[in-house]
């Protein structure tokens, strides 16, 4: 269950758009110091998993300032990104086809993309269904996709040890460099987070199949894959 102090619905979208607008500068720069740039190596385990052939067309949910837009256009692919912030995207070093747009209702024709991508956003949603739903219209049939999140380690001492980490020191050294306020709302706000099995259901539910879960990094991260039938 989400923490009771953390905020829900309209409150939530024009909270996280407001921080991701104030910690845009400073976003990719934690994310490296902070995941000691595993999340690179995430994100290629990502876009890897789709499997998709040179010149296809990827859309990445939730780009922010365009790292998975970078890392497509790098290995072949023909990539566009969408964010809500228009602070992420205006610190973005690419120059055209990032885009501002929500979600739940994007701004693509239906069938546009042969991949999506997502990375570190699902908890920022307020609701899951209508984006998954909106994934599967945009998708073209047949096409995959690749959600990347942050996880919990199964493991009892690897799970105090990435708490004690995530819990404290991420807000600490995130207050530091950036917004306080955001670093202590980004742990916290893992407890939107439906569990795994719950995720993979709702992805069936909207449309797509062969619907899988992974661990990586010894449970730091996590990656869910499903094609749309």
């Amino acid at each position: 269950m989400p923490d009771p102090n953390l905020p829900v619905g309209t409150e939530k979208a024009a909270f996280v758009k407001e921080m991701f607008d104030t910690i845009s500068p400073t976003y990719d720069k934690l994310n490296r110091i902070i995941t000691f740039h595993l999340d690179q190596i995430w994100r290629r385990q990502t876009l890897n998993s789709l499997q998709l052939p040179a010149q296809a067309s990827l859309l990445d949910l939730a780009c922010g300032t365009g790292d998975f837009v970078k890392l497509a256009r790098s290995q072949g692919y023909r990539c566009v990104g969408t964010d809500f912030s228009y602070g992420m995207i205006s610190h973005s070093q690419l120059s055209t086809d990032l885009v501002v747009s929500d979600a739940m209702n994007l701004c693509f024709s239906n069938d546009s993309f042969d991949g999506i991508t997502c990375g570190f956003a699902l908890r920022n949603f307020t609701e899951l269904p209508p984006v998954f739903r909106e994934l599967a219209r945009v998708l073209r049939p047949g096409g995959g996709i690749a959600l990347l999140e942050v996880a919990r380690p199964k493991s009892l001492v690897m799970r105090a040890g990435h708490g004690i980490y995530f819990n404290k020191i991420v807000p600490f050294v995130g207050g530091l460099l950036s917004d306080k306020k955001a670093y202590r709302y980004l742990p916290a706000s893992v407890s939107y987070l439906p569990p795994a099995d719950t995720i993979t259901e709702l992805l069936s539910k909207a449309g797509f199949h062969n619907v899988t879960h992974k661990l990586l990094t010894s449970g730091a991260a996590q990656l869910f894959t499903a094609t749309k039938e």
